[in-house]
């Protein structure tokens, strides 16, 4: 029997849409149909033919060229590609052997990737050590669920891997643990719905490979920041049974898992990488893209040679109007398919340099997200830098986009970690303006690009770093478990271990730290723009040091639930300072316009009159009291700011209520350790209250 069954080719195909269809001579019955016939287009400028192998499910391989060419898209008729095919790619003169008829067929030589995967490919089959795609078929009964479309001024993100997320819970069952359906089990759901957090942002779902060096260590990539197949879930965070049962199992357990999600009022964000893809440089494997034309999918300079502004090896040629069409369908498939709220996009800069390598606001890409109905109506977030040259980039984002505002998350971990570790040595500490700045929004920042503070995504940890909890426990970070001799992850992390490096039983460095971390917390929860806490920081969640834990699969970066006395009272901290914001800001305006920033934020010192520019710039004064106006003219609250070694007796504003008496302030909460002790306490304006060295205290009108 011949290794293949050579198919006939009909030229009724069609250059669009991209990837494995329906025939439009078809296209009156059903498009989730069960026939076998297919329209089947690629673009591949790079060869000048190219075949298709599949298998029908319980069939036998076969090969087919695609006829046709238009504009460097490759497509024919398949007449026998059913739902849950097997399929791939390659070149027609390649002489790469095929391994699949039967089990001693040869590999080629160098045991590279017989079949290219399709960049449209909606699943992605991992058997024997290769790669097939799958055609996919979209049934899945949503009933009556669609997407929350919460507005950013409600919004409170929470960070999350599926995998790490359900691995340790105890009330998770174990077969469901590290799972899309683990995710949306009831002990998870009720912790984040309980949290009061609005949003889950799930780390990348999307189809990815393991790094060589990793694979060489005998490591993974945990995060999964290393993209092969836009179009496709990665199969290893689905069930067993799922995955046993195949791709369609797989994509239903996802979207059960966002159906669960968004009856519990949760939106789910996707984490997306679409910088760089797991090709890697140009040594590096062939999976798709580099064999179906490198020089179109890939940025490249003058002479051919990788531009790499990702640190990956290589970047996405988005100055290529096909790599953009990508994207968008891409984009456009999660929202439509399978009901995605919105998007984290990793290193966006990247996707947004012009021809000259210069990050451009106005990058068609963006153009083109801002003209579509579909993708223009979602939450947008930009990491907004990459590692090329010009690569920061955080404000410039046009609008419709919020940015992750990393001089919040430095301003922040100053103030309250590095500050206070130079005050503890007997230095000084740095001035409030910075603090106060990223407390209010970073209005500046983003005003040039004529967006509001609700485009500063404020964040203190992220999934790369420190947790929240060893920021307060380490000075240094501790990447030996890496195989890199420590030598990866940021050296700039402004922590402070509060006395002594990693774990100690010293009861009084431990409070110390609990209070860095309260404070922390509410800073951020308390500030104005869109706060995003990173999975675990509620349960003062540590990863022994590791500020880069992209590779540790394993208890290091998964959550731990046991409750210990740390862990709870950080959950109780959390809750109490989620449900504040949302009483405190919720008479605030929803644009907060930066022009109006007078009628909503008046700054006064510890002696209650309004800040000079010396006091703004004193490293000496760590001081600071905000008061917060409303919409309708009233005043929302107090946030006063102690960042000194010391007690203060504070004077509070001289503000008076309707009518001339003065305003009445009742203290809703302070992070220091007298917590309960004092909350409900009331002053009245001008008078002197206690503000505890090294703490916020928040008081409603």
């Amino acid at each position: 029997m011949p290794l293949f069954d050579t198919a006939s080719t009909m030229d009724a195909s069609t250059a669009v849409p991209l990837g494995v269809s329906v025939p439009r001579a078809d296209s009156g019955g059903s498009r989730h149909r069960a026939g076998g016939r297919a329209n089947v287009a690629c673009y591949a400028p790079g060869v000048s033919s190219l075949d298709i192998a599949y298998i029908a499910p319980g069939g036998e391989w076969k090969l087919q060229s695609l006829p046709n060419v238009t504009h460097g898209v490759h497509h024919g008729i398949v007449e026998d590609l059913p739902y849950g095919s097997r399929y791939g790619f390659r070149p027609a003169s390649s002489e790469q052997s095929l391994p699949f008829a039967v089990p001693t067929a040869d590999v080629d030589d160098d045991g590279g990737q017989p079949l290219l995967l399709d960049p449209y490919g909606r699943a992605v089959d991992q058997r024997d050590g290769f790669l097939t795609s799958v055609r996919m078929a979209g049934d899945f009964d949503w009933g009556t669920d669609e997407r929350l479309r919460l507005p950013w001024r409600n919004t409170i993100i929470y960070e999350a891997h599926v995998r790490g997320q359900s691995m340790l819970h105890p009330d998770v069952p174990e077969e469901l643990r590290g799972t899309y359906a683990g995710m949306a089990h009831p002990a998870i759901i009720e912790h984040l719905t309980s949290l009061g957090i609005t949003s889950v942002q799930l780390l990348p779902v999307h189809f990815h490979l393991d790094e060589p060096h990793l694979q060489d260590l005998g490591l993974t990539n945990y995060w999964g920041y290393n993209t092969a197949a836009f179009f496709a879930l990665h199969p290893g965070y689905a069930t067993r049974a799922a995955q046993e049962a195949g791709p369609q199992a797989v994509q239903d357990e996802f979207k059960g898992m966002v159906k669960l999600l968004h009856a519990a009022g949760l939106e789910v964000i996707l984490d997306v990488v679409y910088n760089h893809t797991a090709e890697g440089g140009p040594d590096g494997q062939t999976i798709s893209f580099r064999g179906l034309g490198e020089q179109a999918y890939y940025r490249t300079d003058g002479h051919g040679k990788y531009v790499d502004t990702t640190g990956c090896g290589n970047s996405l040629n988005f100055g290529e109007p096909r790599v953009v069409q990508m994207v968008l369908d891409s984009l456009r498939y999660w929202v439509d398919e399978f009901h995605i709220d919105g998007f984290r996009f990793d290193l966006a800069v990247t996707l947004c340099r012009n021809a000259a390598n210069d990050f451009d606001p106005r990058h068609p890409f963006l153009v083109a997200i801002a003209a579509d109905p579909v993708l223009s109506d979602v939450k947008l977030i930009a990491e907004p830098w990459d590692v090329g040259y010009g690569g920061w980039q955080t404000g410039r984002f046009p609008g419709g986009w919020v940015d992750w505002n990393d001089h919040f998350r430095d301003a922040l971990r100053s103030f309250w970690l590095a500050d206070r570790a130079a005050l503890d040595s007997g230095g000084h500490g740095g001035s409030l303006a910075k603090l106060a700045d990223g407390l209010s929004g970073s209005a500046a920042l983003f005003q040039a690009s004529g967006r509001s503070r609700l485009a500063s995504v404020n964040f203190i940890t992220s999934h790369d770093g420190f947790t929240l909890n060893d920021l307060v426990s380490f000075d240094r970070k501790h990447n030996e478990d890496n195989g890199e001799e420590n030598r990866d992850g940021h050296g700039d992390n402004r922590s402070y271990n509060h006395g002594v490096e990693g774990p100690t039983e010293d009861g009084v460095i431990l409070a110390r730290r609990a209070q860095s971390r309260r404070n922390l917390m509410a800073s951020l929860l308390i500030s104005l723009g869109v706060p995003m806490i990173t999975a675990g920081d509620e349960l003062a969640r540590t990863q022994q040091g590791n500020n880069n834990a992209y590779c540790q699969d394993n208890p290091i970066a998964w959550l731990d639930w046991t409750r210990t006395p740390e862990s709870h009272e950080m959950l109780r901290s959390t809750k109490r300072y989620i449900r504040l914001r949302k009483e405190f800001l919720a008479a605030q305006p929803h644009d907060f316009p930066v022009r109006d920033e007078q009628s909503y934020l008046h700054w006064f010192d510890q002696d209650g009159h309004p800040m000079s520019m010396e006091r703004w710039n004193d490293p000496h004064h760590r001081v600071v009291q905000l008061l917060l106006g409303s919409d309708n003219g009233e005043l929302a609250g107090l946030m006063v700011v102690n960042g000194s070694n010391s007690d203060v007796r504070i004077t509070l504003p001289r503000v008076t209520a309707k009518g001339t008496h003065p305003q009445m302030f009742e203290l809703r909460l302070t992070t220091s350790p007298l917590h309960e002790l004092r909350q409900g306490g009331r002053v009245a304006s001008g008078e002197k209250d206690l503000v505890e060295a090294h703490s916020i205290s928040i008081y409603r009108t």
